[in-house]
């Protein structure tokens, strides 16, 4: 059915490394919703596959002893939208995640594998980096942790060092305590459609209703997935108000770098630009106790 040359199954994280090394021109695969679709279509014609399928040690959401959220990279779709650690702390990604394909791809694709692929319109990625997200990478040499706004380089390529897998997605105590978010996709069907722009937000209220820090993210408005630190500024500080948050919403243009294309040209995706950060942040603050 499939044109391979070999497959290669890992028997743990060592035994991964390990077959990197020794075969580095092999295709990581794990759930296989996109390796498999590049195969039907001929693009990975004769590759070698390396299944790091069987991990279990990769799968699941824990807790470490310092608060941070540990996201295992096989953590299936529909498992970090179930869990309960991500329902209390950090229920935007789950949010987000339900909202790739239909169920079955959410039931076999992976955190890990929506990552690594690179793309700007994996919808977990902009909720990961407006939660300041960190990418464990385990490899020859040890295991290095990365900034997710540092892992992606350009579209379609993230720092994946040769022998590495990618090992788990961090989110640091300090990155989701006291913060609540919220994600918006725009596309052009509910289900089974990629993103023309997606939008998440968090922010954090200070005692007196004031917005105390806000994050925002996007996917499809540039090459890779971004965030918004002149829209951060503008209401960084602010009582929330309707002046405040279309103040905050125009800001974004200054950042995002939408493209024209096939799906939609730039100045729709500028408009959906300006338009989701406007819903986003407001129910950003109303899940945080405040309102517009």
């Amino acid at each position: 059915m499939y044109d391979i040359q070999a497959l290669y199954e890992a028997q743990s994280v060592a035994d991964a490394v390990a077959l990197r090394q020794a075969h580095p021109e092999a295709v990581v695969i794990a759930g296989g919703s996109d390796v498999l679709i590049k195969l039907r279509e001929g693009k990975l014609a004769g590759c070698s596959l390396l299944s790091i399928y069987g991990l279990d040690e990769l799968r699941g959401v824990t807790m470490e002893a310092d608060g941070t959220l540990r996201i295992g990279s096989l953590t299936s779709f529909s498992h970090i939208t179930r869990d309960p650690l991500i329902q209390r702390h950090f229920h935007v990604l789950g949010e987000a995640v339900d909202q790739v394909g239909g169920p079955q791809i959410r039931n076999i694709g992976t955190i890990g594998g929506n990552t690594c692929n690179g793309v700007t319109s994996a919808d977990s990625a902009s909720t990961l980096f407006a939660w300041d997200a960190v990418v464990e990478l385990t490899g020859p040499d040890g295991v290095r942790q990365v900034p997710i706004a540092d892992f992606y380089i350009k579209a379609g390529r993230v720092d994946l060092r040769p022998g590495e897998i990618q090992t788990a997605i961090l989110v640091p105590r300090a990155a989701y305590e006291g913060y609540r978010g919220h994600y918006i996709k725009y596309a052009m069907r509910n289900a089974m459609d990629i993103a023309t722009t997606g939008c998440s937000v968090n922010c954090k209220l200070a005692p007196d209703g004031t917005v105390a820090d806000v994050r925002i993210a996007y996917g499809v408005a540039g090459p890779i997935p971004l965030r918004c630190p002149t829209a951060e500024a503008a209401l960084r500080g602010k009582a929330p108000s309707r002046e405040a948050v279309d103040a905050f919403a125009r800001s974004v243009l200054a950042d995002v770098h939408p493209r024209d294309s096939w799906r939609a040209s730039k100045a729709f995706r500028e408009h959906l630009a300006v338009e989701l950060a406007r819903r986003a942040v407001e129910q950003s603050i109303q899940l945080a106790g405040g309102a517009v």
